[in-house]
């Protein structure tokens, strides 16, 4: 969400500015949602690696503001970091990897389970992409570890995840605990772009499963040409969102209304603590290029 001129000429991340949102990819949680109608009642939301919190956001409006029912809808978001606060939306700020997170969320569920769970998490990328699918494969399997603890029979999971060559591993494991798969693509996310989102409706674990966060890592010895009849199964791939609306990877005028200006707008939550916090304030007293000056900017 900076302030780059990429940034304003793309579509969403201004429309999310004029909408009140946190983040542009508000709008791919709201495309996935018209697809898939995961918000029907639906009252109690997990959202993980929330911050900075736009997916927290349109769980709140869509599930709390637009129903007005403030006292039935809970929505818990976990995040290493602080996110700014929402109305109606509980935060805790764990790792999704412990075993005391998941109990903690149950506990202001008051003991029962979430009817979904979403996690719009990724790492850092590095622009190598089989590293950046690796690790974000991790993460998704993560997110399932703690979702299996929290989330109810039939209950419903999104997160996302980058399409490579282990997408069809990650697309079998999941449908051993969900009875529809799918990996969609938003309109808002970018084409150049490798996210996708992996949908999973109707959870239904083995019998006798026990949840775990043991991490099951990708298999990178499976030979994927000895699979045979149902064990085969292909990735159904759907693009989301109205043919109509507009491309993220394209150019639009700065006035998409004709006779109106267009107004920048600043961010609608800057962040709370950023790690560049410290070479920012350098930047403003111009001090960050003085001679012998050494500075951790990560501090």
């Amino acid at each position: 969400m900076g302030r780059s001129s990429k940034d304003k000429r793309d579509v969403y991340y201004r429309l999310a500015k004029e909408g009140g949102w946190r983040a542009r990819s508000a709008f791919k949680l709201l495309q996935i949602n018209e697809e898939f109608d995961l918000f029907t009642n639906v009252n109690r939301v997990v959202d993980l690696c929330a911050a900075p919190g736009s997916w927290s956001q349109v769980l709140s409006r869509k599930l709390i503001e637009e129903r007005d029912q403030k006292n039935a809808v809970k929505i818990v978001a976990v995040d290493l970091q602080a996110m700014a606060p929402l109305p109606g939306v509980i935060q805790i700020q764990g790792d999704i990897t412990k075993v005391s997170t998941a109990n903690e969320i149950i506990s202001h569920f008051e003991g029962e389970p979430a009817d979904l769970v979403v996690c719009d998490g990724a790492p850092d990328v590095t622009g190598l992409h089989d590293i950046d699918e690796y690790i974000q494969g991790q993460l998704l399997l993560a997110a399932f570890n703690i979702t299996s603890h929290v989330l109810k029979k039939g209950g419903n999971f999104v997160a996302k995840i980058f399409r490579g060559k282990d997408v069809n591993l990650l697309y079998s494991q999941m449908k051993l605990f969900f009875t529809d798969v799918t990996v969609c693509k938003p309109r808002s996310s970018r084409n150049s772009s490798i996210e996708a989102f992996i949908v999973c409706l109707n959870y239904f674990p083995p019998e006798g499963y026990i949840p775990t966060m043991a991490n099951p890592l990708l298999n990178q010895d499976l030979d994927y040409s000895s699979l045979e009849g149902i064990n085969c199964m292909l990735t159904p791939f759907l693009a989301c969102g109205d043919l109509n609306s507009y491309d993220s990877d394209m150019t639009y005028p700065l006035e998409l209304e004709d006779g109106n200006d267009y107004i920048q707008l600043p961010p609608t939550q800057a962040p709370i603590k950023p790690p560049y916090e410290t070479a920012c304030e350098l930047k403003k007293k111009n001090k960050i290029q003085e001679e012998g000056l050494s500075v951790n900017i990560l501090t």
